[in-house]
């Protein structure tokens, strides 16, 4: 399977001029926990809400900060023609949990961790169902407990 299959697009970003508030209002406003920071289809870092906190808020920074300044870089990314299996391993490797997807380098999607678990937990309940159909559901004898009931 590709990571095409199951990243997000289009991703949610935010350009570099933007300030920490804009992104954190496209975080609240698209309901995910980090924004790409992009222009022109190009990825220039990645900014969580972990950042937000940690780097902006703690750190005593306005709400006005460039997001430049807040941005993790350089980014783990994926090729949209990559193997599922690659995600994996970028995920293993480097500890993160989101992932920008590039085609030909340019920023095309997101897969995140979660997108993994989703799929993970489709492929059993996919199995599981049809198993959980064919197992006899009581073969015991019926006890006189059972009959008083």
């Amino acid at each position: 399977m590709k990571v095409s299959a199951l990243m997000t697009a289009p991703p949610v970003t935010v350009s570099p001029q933007a300030s920490a508030q804009q992104a954190a209002l496209r975080m609240a406003e698209q309901a995910v926990g980090c924004v790409l920071v992009a222009e022109h289809d190009r990825l220039h870092g990645i900014l969580t809400d972990r950042d937000l906190v940690v780097r902006a808020t703690a750190g005593g920074l306005r709400p006005e900060t460039p997001v430049t300044e807040l941005m993790s870089t350089p980014v783990t990314t994926v090729a949209v023609t990559d193997d599922i299996d690659a995600a994996y391993g970028a995920f293993r490797r480097r500890g993160v949990r989101r992932l920008p997807v590039l085609d030909s380098g340019r920023l095309v999607g997101m897969l995140a961790i979660d997108d993994l678990f989703r799929d993970v937990l489709q492929r059993l309940a996919d199995l599981l169902g049809p198993v959980s159909w064919s197992v006899p559901r009581d073969s015991r004898p019926e006890s006189a407990q059972d009959r008083e009931l």
